[in-house]
């Protein structure tokens, strides 16, 4: 499994609507213990993801079936690779 970071930019307003069924979508994810981390940006114009996933096409289709990309709520989407080596949260 790869680790990546994703950042969301949200279109405008639009998020509000749809946030309680993206973070419905992601606390299920979680649960299978593909979401490690998730949260809103402090200024509210975005947020960040932590999360595995199989290679680059399984991550694509996770990320276009969360409901702020369903509904048209991001302006922008953001995934970079990342290998973690160090950290309480990481597992041996």
């Amino acid at each position: 499994m790869t680790w990546y970071v994703v950042e969301t930019r949200y279109d405008g307003d639009k998020y509000v609507d749809v946030r309680p069924r993206h973070r419905e979508y992601l606390a299920d994810l979680s649960e299978r213990g593909v979401v490690a981390l998730a949260g809103p940006l402090e200024d509210n114009v975005g947020g960040m993801i932590v999360m595995q996933a199989a290679d680059r096409d399984e991550l694509q289709a996770l990320l276009d079936a969360d409901p702020y990309h369903l509904e048209g709520a991001l302006a922008e989407r953001t995934v970079r690779e990342w290998k973690p080596v160090l950290g309480a949260w990481l597992p041996q």
